[in-house]
């Protein structure tokens, strides 16, 4: 188990974000993310159910960082993402979510996710189409600007 690196402002893993969810990712050190979190209230839709948008960014963090796993400077991005809401999840209570990459090659690729429920039921999924983030834009931020670093434990 491998803790992957956080930013300040990124709305899910993001240290100093006020309205962030700040989750910590953690890999295999081969193909595999995994984070295991509890959605406060906050982050609601329908009264006790963690809202969609919420659900899909978690997904859209986790499936992107597969890329993070062998380099943690070859971020990609979500270029296209299939979501599926398959039962409620609700707030506050402990999930699991987990990303598998299928293959990554030449700045493309695809992987899946899942939110799993504390019974283990799959709550949401998805599958995304990755595109390496482009070298143009990973240069325009200083380290010091997304403060992408690994936490202690």
């Amino acid at each position: 188990m491998k803790p992957q690196p956080n930013s300040n402002y990124c709305f899910v893993c993001g240290r100093d974000n006020p309205r962030g969810l700040y989750m910590r990712f953690f890999d295999n050190g081969d193909d595999r993310v995994w984070a295991d979190h509890v959605i406060s209230q906050e982050y609601q839709g329908y009264p006790g159910i963690v809202h969609g948008g919420v659900q899909s960014a978690i997904l859209d963090e986790i499936i992107c960082r597969v890329s993070l796993v062998e380099d943690i400077h070859n971020f990609a991005v979500a270029a296209r993402m299939e979501v599926r809401f398959r039962r409620s999840v609700p707030v506050g209570v402990p999930l699991r979510v987990e990303a598998q990459r299928e293959h990554l090659s030449g700045g493309r690729g695809r992987a899946t996710g899942v939110i799993l429920l504390p019974d283990g039921l799959v709550g949401t999924e998805a599958s995304v189409v990755l595109v390496a983030l482009p070298s143009k834009v990973r240069r325009q931020a200083t380290e010091v600007e997304l403060g992408w670093r690994v936490d202690p434990c």
